[in-house]
């Protein structure tokens, strides 16, 4: 999974969610609606394709929005 904004860094993607921002995500593919309306826990990575993914996160999410990340 992605976030809808393109993170360089997982400490980049911390540093917007501590201070508030409205983070979503989406699934890329080639079927459909990709966004994706969680609750609980998910997994990203980034950066986006087609950059080589340098780092993953598990995120909490609420009401589709990104809340937490360990």
């Amino acid at each position: 999974m992605y976030t809808d904004i393109n993170f360089k860094t997982k400490k980049a993607l911390k540093d917007a969610v501590a201070a508030g921002k409205q983070i979503t995500i989406y699934q890329p593919g080639p079927f459909g609606d990709n966004s994706y309306h969680a609750q609980g826990s998910v997994t990203l990575e980034g950066p986006h394709y087609p950059e080589a993914h340098k780092w993953y996160a598990r995120a909490t999410m609420k009401d589709g929005v990104v809340v937490k990340i360990t």
